[in-house]
């Protein structure tokens, strides 16, 4: 049995998730961005009680099917952009179309439709907020950066940065209350 669940983001999603069905005594196949694998169905009863504990701990069991391919293209967006830099050179169509198994014409009005928002901006999105944590660091120069997001240029990454933030990378760079915003809440 796989359960979606909503808002897994990192690796320590994925370890707070598995001490929650740990400490219900449900034996999991395997925790991943976005799902568990259950050895076995599990009751009704001890379904509600996996979600009121997901829902203590900031996430959601994700039951209707829009919902899911929606949670999984934020999920692979987030992976490729915070984990697989090297990865960013793919065309994000391509690369969600292909593990989706989907037209990507579909996913986008899918994902349009249900967030108000397009997959290219949410992706974007990402984008900043990983250059604000990179930033944050300050162990790489803007041009470092540039490059490891598959940025054209430091010039194309400066005017999307301020586009979005409203800063330019310099200012916000000297900001001291550097305010990022948690990835689910992109």
């Amino acid at each position: 049995m796989k359960l979606y669940i909503k808002n897994m983001v990192c690796s320590r999603c994925k370890m707070v998730v598995k001490s929650v069905f740990e400490d219900l005594g449900i034996n999991t196949l395997s925790v991943e961005l976005g799902f568990v694998e259950l050895e076995n169905d599990i009751p009704e009863n001890q379904k509600k009680k996996v979600l009121h504990q997901l829902h203590a701990v900031g996430f959601d069991i994700i039951d209707d099917k829009k919902s899911r391919t929606i949670d999984i293209i934020k999920t692979l967006i987030i992976d490729l952009v915070h984990h697989k830099d090297h990865d960013l050179k793919t065309n994000l169509s391509n690369y969600l179309s292909q593990q989706l198994h989907q037209d990507y014409n579909s996913l986008s009005n899918l994902f349009s439709e249900i967030e108000n928002t397009t997959i290219e901006k949410y992706f974007i999105n990402q984008k900043i907020e990983k250059v604000k944590e990179l930033l944050m660091y300050d162990e790489m120069t803007l041009s470092e950066i540039s490059y490891q997001l598959n940025y054209s240029s430091v010039g194309y990454l400066s005017n999307q940065f301020k586009k979005i933030t409203g800063f330019s990378p310099t200012y916000f760079k000297q900001l001291k209350d550097k305010k990022r915003k948690q990835i689910e809440d992109l």
